[in-house]
């Protein structure tokens, strides 16, 4: 083989991973958003081949899209018997709304005992985009939900805990956002009802940048419990296991 022949080889080798690697981030990218937006129900199971017919690529990146949504746990593998989207219970939300108001209350009292003019900043301008965001979207057949309200929804609770200075504190938090989001998303197909969420994120964003660590961390778990509440008030809960 020439030095021309071998390098042609080689790009071409390189090439091949650039493409798989970005299908298989692409279909990651999009099947996570259908997980976390409830197009996939919980419980079901993911096949490969219909996957990749969806998502218009092979099956092996779609594997690979599954293999690393499994080891983020918004996929279950089952030995023999393949990946499920998994289920849902208020069992397993209350556990997580427990957890995320631990991890996310000292991640808040660290930020604010951090606090920086950058990090304040962040805040409010995460809040302004947030309450000028409608939470329904118009549609013709009526109102459904706004995805951008949840995407800056998502931004300004990150821009809270931003400041704590530890990148694992941040991942774990980060990690129970996902599995939250997923939760909120499906209980939208129900009679969800909701309440003024401007004011409950203007209060949390206020006593944040007071300083006062502790009225911001009880009204930011105040808020998270009271969704809780809501979810164990509906009466109907899809793909719930209990």
């Amino acid at each position: 083989m020439t030095i021309i022949e071998a390098f042609d080889s080689k790009s071409s080798a390189g090439e091949a991973r650039r493409e798989k690697t970005t299908a298989a981030t692409l279909v990651y990218r999009e099947l996570r958003r259908d997980i976390l937006q409830g197009r996939l129900k919980p419980k079901q199971k993911l096949l490969i081949e219909a996957l990749a017919e969806h998502y218009q690529v092979g099956a092996n990146p779609v594997r690979e899209a599954l293999n690393r949504l499994s080891s983020e746990r918004l996929v279950d593998r089952e030995e023999q018997r393949g990946f499920f989207v998994p289920p849902l219970s208020l069992s397993h939300f209350r556990e997580l709304v427990t957890t995320r108001c631990w991890l996310e209350s000292r991640a808040l009292e660290e930020s604010i005992a951090n606090r920086t003019d950058a990090w304040e900043e962040r805040i409010v301008v995460a809040f302004h985009r947030l309450s000028r965001t409608p939470f329904k979207a118009p549609r013709e057949d009526g109102q459904a939900e706004n995805h951008e309200w949840e995407a800056r929804h998502r931004v300004f609770h990150e821009a809270l805990i931003s400041n704590c200075g530890s990148s694992w504190l941040l991942k774990f938090c980060g990690e129970l956002m996902d599995q939250v989001e997923r939760y909120r998303y499906i209980s939208m197909t129900t009679t969800y009802p909701r309440r003024d969420s401007n004011e409950e994120h203007r209060l949390i964003m206020e006593a944040t940048l007071d300083g006062d660590a502790a009225t911001a961390t009880e009204r930011l778990v105040s808020q998270y419990q009271l969704t809780l509440k809501l979810l164990e008030e509906q009466s109907f809960f899809p793909g719930a296991d209990d």
